[in-house]
């Protein structure tokens, strides 16, 4: 007999009670579950509706700012910019939190820009290298809000992966092995009445015997 039908617990009335409370955990974790899958699945969705139009968003920023840095190299060449901006200090700033969706924590950045002046002088650079600075820290912001996007896309897929993979055991393996065993121990205590029933009556009727006798 299989583990499903119930053989490896003993057909006792204790067990019968310990198994239908853990059928029935079993069961209560399942609707948990699938309401979770539920919401992660709504979230994702929302989600990835909001990358594509934080992606949408960027296209052509981020072209214009390409294009902007593509002139200064071809202008000033690729030594002086990178050397320009090897000496340039960071102007911007990011804080990372965290924010939780459906129990999932996602990363959050927060940018905040440096007060600061002129970092490099006119005569090194022209007005491909400003356009291009600025093309930059204008397309910044919705940089990260995309690949926040993204990040939570990809996260909120992971945890929904896991889930699917607790409610298929459940559903495949857990909850029919409890099923099978109630199954298993009720035959088994039914055939033991029926025996201890049949034992009865053949004791009952030698006795009638012999008092008859």
């Amino acid at each position: 007999m299989s583990v499903a039908s119930g053989s490896s617990v003993l057909p006792t009335k204790i067990e019968l009670i310990g198994t239908r409370r853990r059928l029935a955990t079993a069961r209560r974790v399942k609707k948990v579950l699938d309401d979770k899958r539920d919401v992660l699945l709504k979230r994702l969705d929302e989600i990835i509706q909001q990358a594509s139009q934080a992606r949408d968003e960027i296209s052509q920023p981020l072209a214009d700012a390409y294009l902007a840095l593509y002139d200064a190299y071809l202008t000033l060449g690729p030594m002086r910019l990178e050397g320009i901006a090897a000496n340039t200090p960071p102007l911007v700033d990011a804080e990372v939190m965290v924010r939780r969706i459906v129990d999932v924590d996602v990363p959050s950045i927060k940018l905040s820009e440096k007060e600061m002046g002129m970092t490099y002088g006119f005569a090194d650079t022209n007005v491909a290298v400003d356009r291009a600075s600025r093309q930059m820290r204008k397309v910044l912001p919705s940089i990260f809000r995309a690949a926040e996007f993204e990040n939570a896309i990809f996260r909120l897929a992971k945890e929904l992966e896991k889930t699917q993979r607790l409610l298929n055991a459940l559903e495949y393996m857990i909850i029919p092995r409890y099923e099978g065993s109630i199954r298993y121990i009720q035959q088994t205590l039914e055939e033991r009445e029926r025996e201890e029933f049949t034992r009865l009556k053949h004791v009952k009727k030698v006795l009638e015997r012999k008092a008859g006798a």
